[in-house]
């Protein structure tokens, strides 16, 4: 069955597709580090999109989303756009030895990423009210957030977190990709399989049934 487009004017355009490509091309970069893919040396290229795709532009996604009135889409956006400047800033703090964790440094990691493993799980539950494809991109960076955790306490190795980081990445490009075309083609190019609960209102006579 051909899925069905519902098309609603609104004020402003949809920040949604920005910030979901901003969180992909990052977590992408990132990723081929984790899963081991590229040489050592380009493990900080995710710093400056950390900054400003990740960072600076999911942020600002997220302040739209509060215009419109989406309360998912501002929080998921404010904090993973928070989250990787704060990675970032960690990186550049560290370099630069304003910081200094000595031998503890990945257990210090571990415990910034478990915060936001957490966080990431119950915004994971919110997603079964909204499309396939958020869940599928939460979903995976759940996992991942969890592979990493373990990574940076010395359990496992970090290419398994990679590896669901680069699966995170291609489903939130995704997600951003579908949120462009389909409203320009006035149809479901990229099906998100729509997960949200209408709820039927029925009034007669002024009175709400």
């Amino acid at each position: 069955m051909a899925e069905i487009m519902e098309i609603r004017e609104s004020s402003i355009a949809d920040p949604g597709p920005l910030g979901l490509a901003g969180f992909a091309l990052t977590t992408f970069i990132l990723s081929l580090s984790n899963a081991k893919l590229v040489p050592a040396e380009l493990g900080t290229l995710f710093v400056p999109l950390a900054l400003f795709y990740g960072g600076l532009a999911q942020i600002l996604a997220g302040m739209w989303e509060f215009k419109k009135n989406n309360t998912f889409g501002a929080v998921a956006f404010t904090t993973y756009g928070a989250f990787w400047m704060g990675l970032a800033a960690t990186v550049i703090l560290e370099t630069l030895k304003i910081l200094n964790f000595g031998a503890s440094g990945h257990v210090a990691l571990g415990v910034y990423l478990t915060g936001f493993t957490i966080f990431t799980f119950y915004m994971w539950i919110g997603t079964f009210r909204i499309n396939n494809a958020l869940l599928a991109v939460f979903t995976f960076v759940e996992i991942a957030f969890v592979l990493l955790d373990l990574a940076e306490f010395g359990i496992i190795s970090s290419v398994p977190g990679g590896i669901f980081g680069l699966i995170t990445a291609a489903c939130a490009w995704y997600a951003s990709a579908a949120g462009v075309l389909n409203p320009l083609y006035g149809r479901a190019v990229l099906p998100v399989g729509s997960r949200a609960v209408t709820v039927k209102k029925n009034f007669s006579s002024g009175k709400q049934a």
